[in-house]
């Protein structure tokens, strides 16, 4: 035991050695010692004000500020982005300036911006107006021009029609009147002229005609040109129209229909000389409006490039100004008003960087009292901080996803990032798909420096996270697939000669008697012979489902052992005694004692059937095992194995709560003594919960409920986990299987034809079966499931996972969250 505790500790194993520290900053030399502490990023703040709302902080007005500068530069950005222009990626060097400068700048910008965009606006609606003007001139001139030579070509017919009725003008209907100018002068026959969006026009005239009750003529013709909608900035397509009507009530209803459909009317005048007149006008207007717009772009899209040259320094630099006073605000006043008082979390590691940058703060405010750093004792529990680089990071984020671990508890990432990918190989196992993940993790590690700057969908984002994860998997996969001996699902003599040989001519028949062995095992892996023999699919299954058996069994054990060294750390001998003595104990006497049945048989090569073997021990264990046993003093093993079953679950069930209840009435009698750090309670509290602040009464039913719990999850999850690990077997029966269909079916049978179009065919398929379906459906598939075998087959375990995670305060790390 003193040669494990004078190991070297491992850099992850255990998380940082944090320390409560308290800060007490002259007023003056604040900020500075706040922006220091941020481009450090290795302490975090613990809120002191969390009973005060947000406006009631002392630095509430300086937060304000930074939130309205905020809004102004996601303006200027908005602008930016809606005018075609790209912002500068790089800051551009700018001597710095004080918040105040900056803020009197994006004022003036804000002004300046707004006045020009509502004169665009105005002189944009103008022209749109004159436009569609121009348009309802050119149609609508149209429109009058045909009217007038339809009504010459029967005006004949209609003067029989009106010298033999003299009261015509009174019966006469619109579309008559309409072509006898002379009678359409008497009887107050007008139009109206106008424009309106092509996709209101069967509803616009559908309603034109039932509030005249069909007393109208209607008109309407495709605008020759688009318009820009100022609301939507595009381009939308319009129909002029024309309505004929008669009567001022027809009027009234017409306006307030056009009105609701948001079409616009212009006057056209009768007369083709004015409105030739008005069209002169109209375009010479349309020609000055069009350079007016053109210069106030220009204008427009120069004071927008000055500020995007400057865009990402002011954001970055509001963003972390907004970030000190948030931090701030954190803070408390002492008694005179003049200093503020913080408390927080670091590393041990860091508190020499930390004290330099507070020294810094001290020497750049000229402040003549300096700021004091000093050691606290806390009750509450510390922050998880594990340092992690490029290649740990997405391994112990995935056993944060489960949750974060407890101070100074041990990290199951430590064994993740080997037998993560592991297991997930031994259910991928194939060297040529694991080739193929392969290329497309070293493709993102190529890739690194480019793809880190850049924004990434959420799916690229989750896969370029995990390239160091893929990168091992697929080297896994090769390894894995080399021992089965799958390439595509086709094996290959790689190592040497097969062991084997045909019995007969038939051999390659399914159905012959198979084959026979003349030669020393093949040196790694399966031998390639047992590719499509008889006996190829019991053989592997014997060997995958087995083999997941030793490797469940081993894993599990290794969490049991760093349960122990949980306990030995947090010197919780109890732990030690009465969980993982019996837990070891129980495991290994059932399915240590299949493990080693296991190898036994692959050893000696005997045909003893495990199933039977275990079975009967616990139906019959004192009857002889005949023809099912192995070695020498078997059936005493069995007998000793089974008792020491039994006995481990009262073990673990009923010592402890009687134990931590006598501790505590010799250690609590009459409730008069504090609670001891070194107690045996102490070290119970301390795998669940944080330390209280003040003695809570021992509840020994809820102990004792607790103990039971845990125990009975601990003997039916060793079952059930036991068989959990069989998904091993099944995934790489399915993996393998999936292959062979692919290759057999697809390829092979199309590679059976002479036509160079069906093979072309049959090898599209099976790239896109082998891509879509292995390499990505069947890589997901595997990734979950060594996921969950991880999560609650392993660190169950030992892993509680109810800590917090350290997060500093860090400019760094704002950068991250705005991205």
């Amino acid at each position: 035991m003193e040669y494990i505790d004078n190991l070297p500790p491992m850099d992850m194993m255990r998380s940082e050695n944090m320390t409560f520290v308290q800060l007490i900053i002259p007023v003056e030399s604040a900020h500075p010692a706040i922006t220091y502490l941020g481009q450090l990023g290795l302490l975090q703040f613990r809120d002191l004000n969390d009973d005060k709302s947000p406006f009631q902080r002392t630095f509430v007005n300086q937060v304000k500020r930074c939130a309205e500068m905020s809004r102004k530069l996601r303006f200027f950005k908005d602008q930016i982005q809606k005018a075609g222009l790209l912002p500068s990626p790089r800051p551009a060097s700018q001597p710095d300036i004080e918040l105040e400068e900056l803020e009197i700048q994006l004022a003036e910008h804000e002004h300046e911006l707004i006045e020009m965009n509502a004169n665009s606006e105005k002189l944009r609606q103008s022209y749109n107006e004159l436009l569609e003007f121009k348009l309802v001139l050119q149609k609508a001139s149209d429109f009058l021009v045909s009217s007038r030579s339809h009504t010459t070509a029967q005006e004949t017919e209609l003067d029989e029609n009106v010298y033999s009725n003299h009261n015509y003008s009174d019966t006469a209907s619109l579309l008559e009147q309409e072509m006898q100018p002379e009678l359409s002068n008497q009887s107050g026959v007008r139009f109206i002229s106008g424009i309106i969006c092509k996709s209101k026009v069967l509803q616009f005239e559908r309603m034109l005609f039932r509030a005249t009750r069909g007393n109208m003529l209607f008109h309407q013709a495709v605008a020759d040109e688009e318009i820009l909608d100022p609301t939507s900035n595009e381009m939308v397509e319009k129909i002029i129209f024309v309505v004929f009507f008669s009567g001022e009530q027809a009027r009234t209803k017409i306006l307030k229909i056009c009105e609701a459909f948001g079409a616009n009317c212009y006057p056209v005048p009768e007369d083709m000389t004015k409105r030739r007149q008005i069209t002169r006008e109209v375009l010479s207007r349309l020609s000055e409006l069009e350079t007016t717009l053109d210069v106030g772009l220009r204008h427009r899209d120069k004071a927008l490039t000055s500020i995007g040259f400057h865009l990402t320094k002011w954001m970055n630099m509001v963003r972390r100004e907004k970030a000190v006073y948030d931090t701030l605000n954190m803070l408390n006043f002492d008694v005179t008003k003049k200093c503020l008082v913080g408390e927080g979390w670091c590393p041990i590691f860091a508190k020499t960087k930390i004290q330099e940058a507070l020294q810094r703060a001290t020497i750049d405010s000229n402040s003549q009292v300096g700021i004091v750093f000093h050691v606290m004792g806390a009750v509450d529990s510390p922050p998880t901080y594990f340092r992690t680089n490029r290649f740990t990071n997405a391994y112990q984020e995935i056993v944060d996803a489960y949750g974060v671990a407890k101070y100074q508890e041990a990290n199951p990432a430590v064994y993740t990032i080997v037998t993560f990918p592991f297991l997930f190989a031994v259910m991928f196992g194939d060297w040529g798909h694991g080739i193929c993940l392969l290329l497309g993790a070293l493709v993102l590690i190529s890739k690194e420096s480019k793809l880190s700057s850049q924004k990434l969908g959420s799916f690229m984002e989750m896969l370029f996270g995990g390239r160091y994860v893929l990168l091992l998997m697929s080297i896994f996969s090769i390894y894995c697939g080399l021992i089965y001996n799958e390439f595509f699902s086709v094996p290959f003599h790689i190592f040497g000669g097969s062991a084997y040989k045909c019995r007969d001519a038939s051999c390659s028949d399914a159905y012959t008697v198979g084959l026979i062995k003349y030669s020393d095992p093949y040196p790694f892996g399966v031998d390639p012979s047992w590719r499509g023999s008889r006996s190829e699919l019991p053989f592997l299954n014997s060997l995958k489902m087995k083999m997941s058996i030793l490797l469940g069994v081993a894993q599990m054990n290794l969490g049991i052992i760093l349960s122990y060294f949980n306990a030995r750390f947090f010197n919780n001998t109890l732990d030690i005694k009465y969980q993982f003595v019996p837990q070891v104990i129980f495991l290994n006497s059932l399915f240590g004692y299949l493990s080693l049945l296991i190898v036994v048989k692959w050893c000696t090569g005997s045909q003893a059937d495990l199933y039977h073997v275990m079975i009967y021990m616990f139906l019959s264990p004192f009857e002889p095992l005949g023809e099912n046993q192995l070695f020498w003093g078997q059936s005493v093993l069995q007998v000793v194995l089974l008792l020491l079953a039994l006995v481990a679950v009262p073990w673990m069930l009923f010592p402890k709560p009687f134990i931590l209840k006598r501790l505590y009435t010799e250690r609590f009698q009459g409730g008069t003594y504090g609670l001891l750090g070194t107690s045996e309670v102490d070290t119970y509290e301390e795998p669940d919960s944080a330390r209280q602040h003040h003695h809570e009464e021992f509840n020994f039913s809820e102990v004792f409920v607790h103990q039971m719990i845990h125990s009975i999850e601990f003997v039916l999850g060793a079952v059930s986990n036991t068989a959990s690990y069989l998904r091993l077997w099944a995934l790489s029966l399915a993996h393998s299987e999936l292959s062979t269909v692919f290759y057999e079916k697809v390829l092979l049978l199309a590679w059976g034809y002479d036509s160079l179009i069906i093979r072309l065919i049959g090898l599209a398929v099976f790239a896109f079966a082998t891509t879509f379906i292995l390499l990505m459906m069947e890589t997901l598939s595997a990734f979950l499931h060594a996921l969950r075998l991880h999560w609650v087959e392993f660190q169950n375990k030992f892993y509680h996972g109810d800590g917090y995670k350290f997060k500093p305060f860090s400019f760094a790390a704002l950068a991250d969250d705005e991205d």
